[in-house]
């Protein structure tokens, strides 16, 4: 899995060569621009050096052509495979560092289960089934991972707890595979992608918003947010704090104003303003309040008469800390709303990492985005290989 927002930006690199005739505007050529500076630079380097030689041997001026020759045949070659791989190690090392709770919560009390172990039998089936369980798998989940154990044990498939810990984590990864969607079933063919945002207080959800609007920002797409969350004390400021820092314009009005009203204005004025995301901002509310989730429902009725087709995307947002109360929390926003994607937030300050496993299998609503840190890249979009490879990893 790419991640919904690789895929999304696997689209973009198409029609920017065009626009640089057609449609110069917004931040499309910048990022144009800055991608192709290394390439000059190497070329520069060769031919001073060139330079050099040519001085110093002034007799023998064939002999250095070919060596220059050579030389940025060599380099061009050689000097882009790196360059990817560094980075590419370097965010999945920062992703095992940051689920360093969630993998001593699990997977080191199964290798210490393991250890010394020859024989897979129902007293270490038992305890691995405790484990799963404390790990925040939940119940349907854990029972489902154990039933298929017994039942490879029992076909003679599995022989020794080493081989158990393998297709425990091809089940894991399975499991958060087969609830991806890909992006396209929630594209609009035309006009602004919208996407609206849900989620209990204290789940940080005004910040996913701004870090998520952040990406789409640097990938070159024009952005507005609308602050219909206006219940909360400083919510409508914080919105507008965060637009001013990531360059995207915010429609806001004043606290206690309705919620459907701002939506409805944002709107409508974001018609003749060519944006390309719309990212809308909702009050957070007990998902056990009937009359708050009530509203919810009227909010998306509001923007699907306004804008056809609007929202897009229901994303709800969820502390992962807060471990099973988050699947109760999924279940009833999705009753409500339909939820299409999760964001997964302060997944490095839990251990209970499990959940991401226990959601994707017993909703099949695929994960958007992790949060492992406060940084504005900390917001990554989820690769479930990269997420069970970083959950598995030995590294301490």
């Amino acid at each position: 899995m790419l991640g919904w927002f690789k895929k999304k930006l696997l689209k973009t690199p198409p029609p920017v060569d065009s626009t640089l005739d057609d449609d110069p505007q917004s931040t499309a050529p910048a990022t144009i621009e800055d991608e192709p500076l290394q390439p000059p630079t190497e070329i520069s380097t060769g031919s001073t050096s060139t330079k050099d030689e040519l001085e110093l041997k002034p007799e023998q001026e064939l002999a250095p052509e070919a060596e220059t020759l050579a030389e940025p045949v060599s380099e061009s070659v050689s000097e882009p495979d790196p360059e990817p791989e560094p980075q590419k190690n370097s965010m999945l090392s920062r992703l095992k560092e940051r689920l360093a709770k969630s993998r001593s919560s699990l997977i080191q009390r199964v290798d210490t289960l393991f250890l010394g172990k020859k024989i897979i039998d129902d007293d270490l089936l038992d305890e691995l089934e405790e484990i799963l369980i404390t790990a925040d798998l939940g119940i349907t989940t854990t029972s489902s991972l154990i039933d298929n154990a017994r039942a490879q044990v029992k076909r003679k498939e599995l022989s020794d707890p080493q081989a158990l810990k393998e297709a425990l984590r091809q089940q894991l990864l399975d499991y958060i595979l087969n609830s991806e969607k890909p992006a396209e079933m929630v594209m609009p063919a035309t006009g602004p992608f919208v996407i609206m945002v849900v989620g209990v207080n204290g789940v940080g959800k005004t910040t996913t918003i701004g870090k998520m609007a952040h990406k789409f920002v640097q990938s070159g797409q024009k952005v507005l947010l609308i602050a219909a969350d206006t219940f909360r004390a400083a919510a409508v400021e914080q919105l507008q704090i965060w637009g001013k820092r990531i360059n995207a314009d915010v429609i806001a009005q004043k606290s206690g104003a309705d919620p459907s009203s701002v939506i409805f204005d944002g709107l409508e004025a974001a018609k003749n303003k060519d944006y390309d995301v719309i990212i809308v901002d909702t009050a957070g509310r007990l998902h056990t309040k009937v009359n708050l989730m009530e509203e919810l429902k009227k909010i998306k009725r509001v923007m699907n008469k306004k804008m056809a087709g609007a929202p897009h995307e229901v994303m709800l947002v969820l502390d992962a800390t807060t471990g099973q109360n988050g699947i109760s929390q999924a279940k009833l926003f999705n009753d409500a709303v339909e939820i299409t994607g999760l964001a997964l937030t302060k997944l490095d300050g839990t251990a209970k990492g499990g959940i991401v496993v226990n959601i994707c299998h017993e909703f099949n609503i695929p994960i958007r985005f992790i949060g492992i840190g406060e940084q504005m890249d900390d917001l990554r979009d989820f690769d479930a290989n990269e997420f069970v490879e970083a959950f598995f990893s030995t590294e301490n």
